[in-house]
């Protein structure tokens, strides 16, 4: 990604990577998988939230576990939401985002000092290695933390013309944001480890299970816990939002470059959003969220939403490594954007 950028430092980044590097066909088809992913992510925030409410609230609501009424309720009105907030633009959602992202700090934080706060220190172990036995699971959840933790960076280029000097500056961000991380995904991933038995991990919402089961028995202490694991539902939704504006974004070019009807191209009259787009992006999710939940449990739908998502996500990376080691000749020749 700091090779790609520093020869390239466009606004648009893989897409306009992938257009230069290869030709218009794949910088379509990588934008049409961006677009696929970000609405498979986006479907299952209705089960991450209602999941966090169980855990914050405690075993009063346990009857929500399966309860899909409850279910397709959260995801309605988690929708209706972020149409509302994406219609109004940046000027809300900024905030939205940054108060996000300072919750997943403090997030991290406290997770990460759980064996220290809860005398846990005795299943903490952060550094150890070991091989681990093949099985289907290990490898699901060694998939989404290695996506998790290894992935995004490519996110950061598509603001390229909005940053200042963006081939130093973000090269720069990567570098000191990598290692930030690592230690974040360590350290967190030790603690959960040290705090829930093997037989119980959760998949949807883990961070919130931890913090459950760590500080269920310090009295006014959970009262405290419960309001963070509401925050975490705060970030958890601030990042959605990222995902929607930018999902929002796609059919309104399309649209511009005639691939789409012109419908999705209109603005708002004071705000200068898409909305037509934004109701189209939010009805899709909806009912991508309510699809997924035919036929199966909770968990297992947010795996089919959270698997699928990863795969067209993985297929971006494809053509990301692709870029310098197949169309080096032709990057080469475009020294001049750098």
């Amino acid at each position: 990604m700091i090779f790609l950028n520093r020869l390239m430092p466009l606004e648009g980044g893989v897409y306009q990577w992938a257009k230069l590097a290869f030709n218009d066909f794949v910088a379509f088809m990588l934008a049409w998988n961006l677009w696929v992913f970000g609405i498979l992510v986006m479907s299952g925030i209705g089960l991450i939230i209602k999941r966090t409410i169980i855990y914050a609230v405690g075993p009063r609501a346990a009857w929500m576990s399966e309860n899909r009424l409850v279910t397709t309720l959260i995801c309605t009105l988690l929708m209706v939401m972020m149409i509302a907030a994406s219609r109004r633009g940046l000027m809300l959602g900024k905030w939205v985002q940054n108060f996000g992202g300072a919750f997943l700090l403090v997030t991290f934080a406290t997770l990460i000092l759980l064996p220290f706060l809860t005398g846990r220190l005795a299943n903490y172990h952060p550094f150890t290695t070991t091989f681990p036995e093949f099985s289907t699971y290990k490898l699901n959840v060694f998939s989404k933390l290695a996506v998790g933790a290894l992935s995004g960076f490519e996110y950061i280029a598509i603001l390229a013309g909005e940053c200042r000097a963006p081939a130093r500056n973000i090269s720069r961000s990567v570098m000191i944001s990598a290692p930030i991380i690592a230690v974040m995904f360590i350290l967190g991933t030790a603690s959960y480890i040290a705090i829930v038995p093997p037989n119980q991990y959760e998949l949807i919402a883990p961070i919130p299970q931890a913090l459950s089961l760590a500080f269920n028995s310090f009295g006014w202490v959970s009262l405290l816990v419960s309001l963070t694991i509401f925050g975490i539902a705060a970030r958890q939704i601030a990042l959605m939002s990222i995902y929607f504006a930018g999902n929002t974004r796609l059919p309104m070019v399309a649209g511009w470059d005639n691939l789409l009807p012109a419908w999705f191209a209109r603005l708002h009259e004071r705000h200068r959003t898409p909305v037509n787009s934004i109701l189209f992006v939010g009805l899709i999710t909806l009912a991508f969220s309510l699809a997924s939940l035919i036929g199966v449990e909770e968990q297992e739908a947010f795996q089919i939403q959270d698997n699928a998502a990863t795969t067209f996500y993985g297929l971006i990376y494809i053509v990301l490594f692709a870029i310098p080691l197949v169309a080096i000749k032709s990057l080469a020749s475009r020294r001049r954007f750098g």
